[in-house]
């Protein structure tokens, strides 16, 4: 018997190759054309690494782009969101940071309770002039529009 490890003791230990990505297999994924995410490196979102002409995408930049777009469906602007993916890389206990990032998304929620107000006052004037239009065309005789369907606010 050999004194050296096994070969299956070897391998055991050895850690697994770290996937890489194509810009077409993450734009694919995650449903965004790949000139986005050329944007998204060309604006310092993304930072892939070259193999020849071709970019290849770590885990970690998978994991940046759905970051990213996270940040994007939520409204954030691009500086906002590099400020998110920053920090997600940085270790969680850096307190300055989170209070920075609690503060962004408080002022970003607020701009949106506003926004939020605005609509839900032109759906009322919208309410009120479809209302009107509907007396105006019923004192004239004429048949009122079919009426589109609602659809109410998710909670």
């Amino acid at each position: 018997m050999s004194s050296s490890p096994s070969r299956t003791a070897r391998n055991k230990d050895a850690k697994p190759a770290a996937r890489s990505f194509t810009i077409t297999e993450l734009a694919a994924e995650f449903d965004v054309t790949p000139r986005a995410i050329r944007f998204y490196v060309d604006v310092g979102l993304l930072e892939p690494t070259r193999s020849g002409r071709n970019r290849v995408y770590s885990q970690r930049e998978r994991t940046r782009l759905k970051l990213t777009l996270r940040g994007k469906r939520l409204g954030l602007s691009l500086q906002e969101i590099k400020q998110l993916v920053d920090m997600y890389e940085s270790p969680s206990d850096t307190a300055p940071q989170l209070q920075a990032f609690l503060a962004v998304l408080r002022k970003h929620r607020e701009q949106i309770e506003l926004q939020l107000d605005d609509i839900r006052v032109t759906l009322e004037e919208i309410a009120q002039h479809e209302a009107r239009c509907e007396r105006l065309l019923q004192a004239a005789g004429a048949p009122a529009a079919a009426a589109p369907v609602r659809r109410t606010a998710r909670a």
